[in-house]
């Protein structure tokens, strides 16, 4: 597989985790907003005495968990694209961040259900924003540099053209 390929690979994956990511708070904020949050009886990782849920409340807060697994799963396999396809600190900063994160981001999501307060909301919101802001950062670096880089690779072609001279002109009946 070449540079090229595996950085495209990279920075695709890497603009949909962030998409997921962001999704993924959007339902986080529904999940608090509804009080679904609260619908597993202070249960975690568990929700209803089980792995299912019972109720409608509590299948939205299972949902938010399951699409957190996903995500979580997405992150690490940005992180790890990231840091293969690209030598730019930043944007291999970016990936590890926002990996070196989500197990925080685990805890404190854990932390919602047992003890629903707003400092641990509002840390579990936080850790969030962080992710997302070095998933989009992660990203558009990315992006950056594959372009930095196919206009290099233009210039070089251009450059090789140009030094191989003018060749056979058209109409000189050569």
């Amino acid at each position: 597989m070449t540079r090229a390929t595996r950085r495209f690979g990279a920075r695709h994956l890497a603009a949909a985790t962030t998409f997921l990511t962001f999704l993924l708070i959007l339902l986080g904020v529904y999940t608090a907003a509804t009080g679904a949050g609260l619908a597993c009886s202070g249960q975690w990782p568990a929700c209803d005495g089980g792995l299912l849920p019972q109720t409608i409340p509590s299948f939205i807060e299972w949902f938010h968990r399951f699409v957190a697994m996903i995500a979580g799963f997405a992150i690490l396999g940005t992180a790890v694209a990231l840091w293969r396809s690209y030598d730019e600190t930043r944007i291999r900063g970016a990936g590890v961040l926002a990996l070196v994160a989500t197990p925080l981001q685990v805890l404190l999501g854990g932390a919602t259900v047992i003890q629903y307060t707003p400092v641990v909301q509002t840390a579990h919101h936080g850790v969030a924003m962080l992710i997302f802001g070095s998933l989009l950062a992660g990203t558009l670096w990315a992006f950056e540099a594959s372009s930095r880089a196919a206009e290099a690779e233009t210039e070089a072609d251009v450059e090789s053209v140009d030094a191989a001279g003018p060749g056979p002109r058209a109409g000189r009946g050569d």
